[in-house]
This record gives C-alpha cells, sequence and structure tokens, in this order.
C-alpha cells in the first residue's frame, strides 16, 4: 500500500527580525557625545559637514559632495540643478522606485517617462529606456534598486553617444559597483540616502554627487535659499555683486530655491559611520548570497545579478504569480516576527499610487506587466551586518516549507 505523501505543516520558528536593526552604534553616540563636550560647539552646517563631504567624495570617487537633510531633498535639488541648467523636457524615470524620484522630476516642471525593469536586477529595462529617448530627453534618472546594479555598458554607452545625461539614485545600493566603479561615479549627478535603514545613517541624510564644477556650485546654491555666498567660487560670486551693485553681497538670491541644509551632527554620525561601511557591506553581501542560494529557486526567484551588489534588503519574489502562496508566505513571515514590505521597493509599482493615477490615469499601470508582478508577488526582508546565518538559513528552511 502507498500513502499519500502530504507536506506537513512547519514548525514556526520565533526569529524576530526587523528591517533594520543596530545601524547607529554606540561608537556613533560616543562621538557625538564627545563633540558635544566641547566648550561652545557648533551645531549648525560647519566644519563637520564639509569634512564629510569630502571624505564621502573620496569614497565613492567624484570631485563633489553635497550634504542634505534627507535622500528625497538630494533627489529635489538634483532635479531642479538639471532644470537649471538643461531646460524643461522629458525624464527617463523607472516604475519600481521611491516616491521622492518621480516627485523631484514633477516638481521641477520636468515631465516622467516611464519604463519597466529588468527583473534580474530590479533596475529599469536598459532597452526600453534607449528606445524612449527622443529630442525632449533631458536626463535618464536611473534607481539601483536595493543593492543591485541596475546599469549595463550598453546602456551607458549609447547615452554617452547620445549626449543624454545619467542620473543615479544610488539611496539603496551604496558600495555597489559597475565594472569596479562604485556607482554613483558614473553619471552627471548622482543621490544617496542616510535614512536610518540604509546601508548607514545619519537618522535622516542625504548627498548629492557630481564631478561638473558648475552643478555643484548650483546644488550648493539650491541647498540654502538659493543664496549666492554659499557657492566656493569667487568668479561666480564677484559676477553676481558687480550685475546687483544695489545688494547686499551677503544676501544675494540667484534661485527660488530651498532650505535642505544638515546639521553638523548628522555629519558626525556620517563619519563616524562611513569609518566601517565597507567592512559592513562585505557582511550584507554574504548574507544576500546564503539566502539566495538556500532558497527553493522552483518557487521563488534567485537568478538575481549579483555582481558588484552591496544588498540593502534581501530580494524575496514569488517565481509565478499565486495570490494564495503569496498570502501563505506573508502570514509565515508574520508568525516568525520578520518584518517585510511587499511590493519591495517603494511600495511596488509606482503608477499604481494616487498621485500618478491622478496625473496618467488607472490603465497606465498595466501597461508594465514585469514590474507589476513585484508588485503583487514581490517583498523585500532586513539585511543586516548582525544578522546571524542560523537565521538565513531558518528562514530559507521556513519559506521552502510552505
Amino acid at each position: 500500500m502507498i500513502l499519500a505523501q502530504t507536506r506537513q505543516t512547519p514548525t514556526t520558528p520565533n526569529l524576530d527580525w526587523p528591517l533594520m536593526r543596530n545601524n547607529i552604534g554606540r561608537q556613533d553616540l560616543d562621538a557625538l557625545i564627545t563633540y558635544l563636550q566641547q566648550e561652545d560647539p557648533m551645531l549648525t552646517q560647519s566644519a563637520q559637514v564639509r569634512a564629510f563631504e569630502q571624505e564621502w567624495s573620496e569614497w565613492v570617487g567624484v570631485k563633489h559632495s553635497v550634504f542634505v537633510n534627507s535622500g528625497a531633498s538630494a533627489n529635489l535639488i538634483t532635479m531642479a540643478a538639471l532644470r537649471h541648467h538643461f531646460g524643461p523636457g522629458e525624464v527617463i524615470v523607472p516604475t519600481l522606485t521611491w516616491v521622492s524620484d518621480i516627485a523631484s522630476v514633477l516638481q521641477a516642471g520636468l515631465t516622467p517617462v516611464f519604463v519597466d525593469i529588468n527583473p534580474r536586477t530590479l533596475g529599469m529595462d536598459a532597452d526600453q529606456v534607449i528606445s524612449r529617448i527622443t529630442a525632449n530627453t533631458r536626463a535618464v534618472f536611473l534607481t539601483h534598486v536595493l543593492g543591485y546594479n541596475g546599469l549595463t555598458q550598453p546602456l551607458l554607452e549609447e547615452l554617452q553617444r547620445r549626449g543624454i545625461p545619467l542620473i543615479e539614485d544610488v539611496c539603496e545600493s551604496h558600495g555597489a559597483t559597475h565594472r569596479g566603479r562604485r556607482l554613483g561615479s558614473l553619471g552627471l549627478m548622482s543621490n544617496f540616502s542616510f535614512y536610518y535603514a540604509h546601508h548607514m545613517s545619519t537618522i535622516e541624510g542625504g548627498m548629492v554627487c557630481t564631478n561638473d564644477p558648475g552643478l555643484h556650485q548650483t546644488l550648493r546654491m539650491l541647498r540654502s535659499h538659493g543664496m549666492v555666498r554659499e557657492s566656493t567660487d569667487p568668479g561666480l560670486k564677484q559676477a553676481f555683486t558687480a550685475q546687483h551693485p544695489d545688494l547686499n553681497p551677503d544676501f544675494i538670491f540667484a534661485l527660488p530655491a530651498y532650505n535642505v541644509r544638515s546639521t553638523e551632527l548628522n555629519a558626525i554620525l556620517g563619519r563616524s559611520q562611513l569609518k566601517r561601511l565597507d567592512a559592513n557591506n562585505r557582511r550584507r553581501t554574504e548574507n544576500l548570497l546564503t539566502f539566495l542560494e538556500n532558497l527553493d529557486p522552483s518557487r521563488y526567484q534567485t537568478d538575481f545579478e549579483t555582481e558588484g551588489s552591496s544588498n540593502y534588503a534581501f530580494t524575496l519574489i514569488l517565481r509565478h504569480p499565486d495570490e494564495a502562496f503569496r498570502d501563505r508566505v506573508m502570514q509565515a513571515l508574520r508568525d516568525a516576527g520578520v518584518e517585510f514590505r511587499r511590493g519591495t521597493s517603494g511600495g511596488g509599482n509606482q503608477l499604481r499610487q494616487p498621485y500618478l493615477r491622478r496625473l496618467l490615469g488607472d490603465d497606465e499601470a498595466t501597461r508594465y506587466p514585469k514590474v507589476d508582478h513585484v508588485h503583487f508577488y514581490g517583498f523585500y526582508i532586513g539585511n543586516y551586518p548582525s544578522l546571524e546565518r542560523a537565521s538565513i538559513l531558518e528562514l530559507c528552511a521556513l519559506l521552502n516549507s510552505l
């Protein structure tokens, strides 16, 4: 007699697994305390911010960095600078990204043009990007999602051939590389975020990087009310002073800008964390590989392009659309105490969000089936240096048993 095989209900572990743990350490807090114990310490943007910008530039491999109060503010002034230097037009953007990438395009008075994703990187489909370039294209704003390198060499070469600027969003991918170069050093401008849950944190904070001296000066002014005195270019300051003799040189506002400055305290945290970022990134990458190597590839996607990646969070995407299986996965994660986000980066397909539905209609989202699969059947799970290999293996065993 042959007994029918049945799938046994697994014993649910208690993994106590948040999206992030211990991202600001004792050494970071001690650095803050030491600074605050000085007599009359400077708290607003000053020497610590300048030092952090210099150290960050050296780490990324760029000439200039501008520290701001969030990654969203980095997006904001990047698109404002693009509009100021290149004029109105279209920006090719991803469907899978954080809301502020798309919002910053709209806020700058530019027009977003969407493309679907490459499922192996979760970044933009390079062929679609190239096919949607027109005479009206001002830039390609590419997001490196969850630590994966979203660039391809053919895309880079085609953009260079056509003279189309590349803007990189590296907010989730600190330390990831393309052909040995750190992401954020390949585009005209790039954005980073230092939010608490990211590779390193200044609690809130962001950075804009560029090798272009003119854009650097524009970004510095956009950060602080459009004031010319924020420029580090003596010639630019002299020109504005000569053109406007009726104005106090300390209060010449060249641009209708913002106040998105950060503080000395945030910069101290950044400088402290930068010292261990490379080591933390190596551990994160080891964790990701352990996760992908132990998932069942017939049920979950495991064939991501991990070369050069610097993982931000584990990508858990169902191989095939299956609502019942998806719901079992979500319930199992909740029961095991594993925090997750459905839709992966930014909540999934941005075209399904109300702010874009109002602009483009309810049907636009359905034109992008690859990102829609991630929207409904994809998740991310926290990854951090203190995560133990045994916990990763236990989670994989649970997921494979469902």
